[in-house]
């Protein structure tokens, strides 16, 4: 991925709304997310929520699909792991930036489970 096309992905995630938007389209994940539940959950208005919605579709983040009379949005998840390779690129110089305190947590919660 190059400078410019990441600098486009996080302009388009660069607005409160969207963002929102986004991250309950990523929690769905393959399910997708109709635009009256993304409404519901986020009680934003239809008409900003279709122009945010066509501003992350734009921007290649989500994938919509018809079915019947409903969109299904989805994320477009070969380019979000695209972004994040890019952003995380030999993060902390190739050595974990997890401090050892998070991960005695992280590894605590996985034993209770």
């Amino acid at each position: 991925m190059k400078n410019t096309d990441a600098v486009q992905l996080l302009l388009a995630l660069g607005q409160e709304s969207r963002l929102n938007i986004f991250r309950l389209i990523v929690q769905r994940g393959s399910e997708g997310v109709t635009p009256s539940d993304i409404k519901e959950c986020l009680g934003i208005p239809a008409a900003t929520l279709s122009f945010h919605l066509k501003e992350l579709y734009q921007a290649n983040l989500i994938l919509v699909e018809r079915q019947s009379r409903n969109l299904i949005y989805r994320p477009h998840a070969e380019q979000v792991e695209s972004l994040m390779e890019f952003l995380l690129f030999n993060c902390c110089g190739g050595q974990s930036c997890t401090p050892e305190s998070l991960k005695d947590k992280k590894l605590e919660t996985k034993e209770t489970i």
